[in-house]
């Protein structure tokens, strides 16, 4: 193997090319981003970005000592077997990872929304959100109660739209959800759920019912795709992202993929899972790598991802479809709690918490193993959840 193209420029396909140099690879490596920018790391963007604690989130990895050919401003645009067609020509390759990640959902309507994907919308949207902008956030997930964070930091009038019950309905479900209600209360936020938008249009929102919202700015955070269009007709199978094995392996020989566009196959919990987060943008190219150079590697983790919100640390591990609701600590009494996800066979499925770390390490590493617990223990957020087994 004497060339190996990576597409995408973003945390997943730096990781990749290290892990190719880390593994002993020698041949030629060509590394191809659409951004124009060096790759960054995403995270930080509704975070420290947003909130002026950085101007810059570019990865620590010393490119030229990789010995990479990195190309940027450089979009794929089709794929035959051993060929990858680009915006400035085709590129032949002996092993190709796919690592274009994702791209957000934008809502109908002529007026100007912002999204929060990139370095350029951080700091564009950050230059916005000056003292008494009106700013309507559509969107009470993850990014959409960051923005709100920042946007009520820097002085702003914030209303929060959401179609669902509860914010991070869709994440952890509307009961556990419900429980952040009050913290946008607390921060002075205008939080309205059950909501729908119609359009956006010059100067606000137009409500499903009809109703008008005025804004200075609106931000949409409503989810993403998986960015793999380019894809259509190459003969790559594509299902909500491009379908992989447990082994990071797609339907095409030599190619791979990995981060937010990848759907893969888990052994663990029998079902295929593509995770948004940076948590497999990080781990994911060491099992992918390993699958292109022959070497046999199983990609199968406890899912995890975290958010800073209204001066709260909310982190997850694991999945929790089908299983049962456990609460560890009662929110209206501790600001500090957890909810934890039990199988019919009383093991855990999953955990999220609220400003309690040593759950989160302690659960995720019980998920990890597949122990059963004392269900009635883990109730008790008095008990170290490794006590509970």
């Amino acid at each position: 193997m004497n060339h190996v193209v990576v597409v995408g420029a973003g945390l997943a396909g730096v990781r990749s090319v290290e892990a190719l140099r880390a593994r002993g690879y020698r041949g030629h490596i060509t590394l191809i981003g659409d951004e124009g920018h060096r790759p960054y790391d995403r995270p930080p963007l509704s975070k420290a970005v947003l909130l002026g604690d950085l101007d810059s989130t570019i990865v620590d990895s010393d490119l030229g000592a990789l010995e990479v050919d990195l190309r940027t401003s450089v979009s794929a645009k089709g794929l035959r077997e051993g060929v990858l067609s680009t915006t400035e020509g085709e590129v032949e390759y002996d092993g190709l990872v796919i690592a274009t990640g994702a791209s957000p959902i934008r809502l109908r309507g002529e007026g100007e929304q912002h999204v929060l994907r990139t370095i350029d919308d951080a700091l564009t949207l950050r230059s916005l959100l000056v003292p008494k902008a009106r700013v309507v956030i559509v969107g009470a997930g993850w990014i959409g109660a960051e923005v709100a964070t920042a946007a009520r930091r820097a002085g702003c009038d914030v209303t929060v739209v959401e179609a669902a019950s509860a914010p991070l309905a869709a994440a952890i479900g509307p009961e556990v959800g419900g429980h952040t209600v009050p913290w946008y209360a607390e921060a002075g936020i205008d939080l309205r759920l059950g909501t729908m938008v119609g359009s956006v249009d010059p100067g606000g929102l137009t409500m499903m019912d009809g109703s008008w919202l005025p804004a200075d700015v609106v931000v949409t955070g409503i989810g993403v795709r998986p960015a793999v269009g380019w894809l259509a007709g190459s003969g790559i199978e594509l299902d909500n992202g491009v379908v992989v094995d447990e082994h990071l392996r797609t339907s095409m020989d030599r190619v791979v993929a990995v981060g937010d566009c990848a759907n893969w196959w888990s052994p663990r919990f029998g079902r295929r899972m593509r995770v948004e987060h940076w948590d497999t943008a990080l781990n994911a190219p060491e099992t992918a790598v390993a699958t292109l150079l022959g070497e046999t590697a199983v990609y199968d983790p406890v899912p995890y991802f975290w958010s800073e919100q209204f001066g709260h640390m909310l982190q997850y591990a694991g999945h929790h479809e089908g299983a049962r609701r456990v609460p560890r600590g009662d929110p209206a009494t501790d600001p500090k709690w957890a909810v934890c996800w039990v199988t019919d066979d009383d093991r855990l499925a999953a955990i999220f918490t609220v400003d309690r770390p040593r759950d989160l390490v302690q659960g995720r590493r019980i998920v990890q193993g597949g122990q059963r617990l004392d269900v009635d223990r883990v109730s008790d957020p008095s008990i170290p959840l490794r006590d509970c087994l």
